[in-house]
């Protein structure tokens, strides 16, 4: 059977459907690259924001209009909050929940009348075929927090680890299959253990990373995303051991304390700031991302004028902007002092500006010297092979290289900086 795999959202989305395609090119299916040329689709859904939920219902009928006898399998966060409607959309022949998501290789092979052996598998011998060169491990799902805009808690449920053995041996064998860079991905990854106890000799995702490290060979970890409160000093005191990427993307979402505490974050803008001077006192020239909401409810000008003010206080390496999205069944949907869309627009770009700003501000600092770069993918500009990747802390940079880089690191002296990234030339 041939099958093609869409990803809408999250890393923790991407990490999901690579698990999927390994288990399809284990039990004898074949992957494509093209629609056009798969009898199944599988589409990995996200509903966090409305603009997120109309991406997905956008996938779905692209794919259908491309190959309209593709038979379409939804699961992800928009087919557990909309079932009815994903299940209406043609095309579609198989609609799952998030719990029922890992099965659904199973119910492929089913509705098609095939009895392949399906489950999971830890490694197929070499990197996914079209894949990234940095390998995407789920180690976590579900949500405990109550963020009051937020839908995802509801999507994918209460917080769960993967067993941390279960964790390794899938780690070790991404690296057994070549790739270079290891990224751990979770809804909320910094809870990781928590549902296992708290003894003194249970897990944490400090002793995970603490594990991880301790695996042999040239290779690097990255964290994707963790909680203010999760960045605890255990955590924060691995760095900078040499494995661990110099880069923390830390949701702030506010600068207004007043908003924050409308948001249900549970802290305040000076508890975030003492977070990352700690961060940058221990690792100076880390990577430093996050995201940020604007039109939240409440939010007046003022409130916005903090954010800004904070945002640029803080010189973030990197920022997402997120325009306020009420969805249906949270806290936050209910709330009074709705912001006009018009004046939310505004502030986004204005906050966006900032964050191109901040980013080139951060770049520039690497004019003349060397950086390492992990290489992931080239494109043709003008009969030149452009290759590009990232620096441990989360810079993408590009040189012109007429041979292959994918997945191979090399040290780059730089000479161009802008807010997208580094320009160089391979040592």
């Amino acid at each position: 059977m041939r099958i093609y795999f869409e990803v809408i959202g999250c890393k923790l989305n991407q990490a999901e459907v690579e698990d999927l395609a390994r288990q399809a090119l284990a039990a004898g299916h074949q992957m494509v690259q093209d629609p056009s040329q798969a009898d199944w689709a599988i589409v990995n859904t996200c509903t966090v924001t409305h603009v997120a939920a109309r991406k997905s219902r956008q996938a779905i009928r692209h794919l259908h209009r491309l190959n309209p006898a593709l038979r379409i399998a939804v699961i992800g966060c928009f087919a557990e909050i909309s079932p009815s409607e994903a299940a209406r959309l043609e095309g579609v022949a198989l609609v799952l929940p998030n719990a029922r998501k890992e099965s659904v290789l199973q119910e492929i092979a089913s509705q098609s009348g095939e009895a392949l052996p399906l489950g999971r598998t830890c490694g197929i011998g070499a990197p996914l075929p079209g894949g990234h060169t940095r390998a995407l491990v789920k180690v976590q799902d579900g949500c405990d927090n109550a963020c009051t805009y937020c839908i995802v808690s509801t999507a994918r449920g209460p917080s769960r680890s993967r067993p941390p053995e279960e964790v390794l041996s899938e780690v070790q064998a991404r690296l057994q299959e070549g790739y270079r860079e290891v990224v751990l991905t979770g809804v909320n990854l910094g809870a990781y253990g928590r549902d296992m106890g708290t003894s003194p000799t249970g897990w944490s995702l400090a002793r995970l990373v603490r594990a991880l490290l301790d695996l042999p060979g040239d290779w690097r970890l990255r964290l994707s995303s963790i909680e203010p409160w999760d960045a605890t000093p255990e955590l924060v005191a691995l760095w900078p051991h040499p494995k661990l990427c110099r880069h923390l993307h830390v949701p702030l979402q506010s600068g207004s304390d007043a908003i924050l505490q409308r948001m249900g974050r549970g802290y305040r803008a000076s508890d975030y700031l003492d977070l990352i001077r700690a961060v940058r006192a221990r690792v100076p020239e880390i990577g430093l991302s996050t995201d940020v909401i604007v039109g939240f409810p409440g939010e007046g000008e003022a409130e916005f004028a903090e954010t800004l003010a904070f945002v640029e206080q803080c010189a973030f390496s990197r920022l997402h902007v997120f325009r306020y999205s009420p969805r249906p069944g949270t806290p936050a949907a209910q709330m009074e002092g709705a912001v006009p869309p018009a004046i939310a627009q505004a502030r986004s770009l204005k906050l966006a500006a900032l964050g191109r700003a901040l980013a080139e501000r951060f770049h520039r600092q690497y004019l003349g010297r060397e950086v390492k770069v992990l290489f992931e993918t080239a494109t043709k500009r003008s009969d030149t092979l452009i290759w590009d990747g990232l620096t441990d802390n989360y810079i993408r940079v590009e040189v012109a290289c007429p041979r292959p880089l994918a997945n191979e690191m090399h040290t780059v002296r730089i000479e161009a900086a802008d807010a997208s990234g580094l320009r160089g030339t391979l040592l």
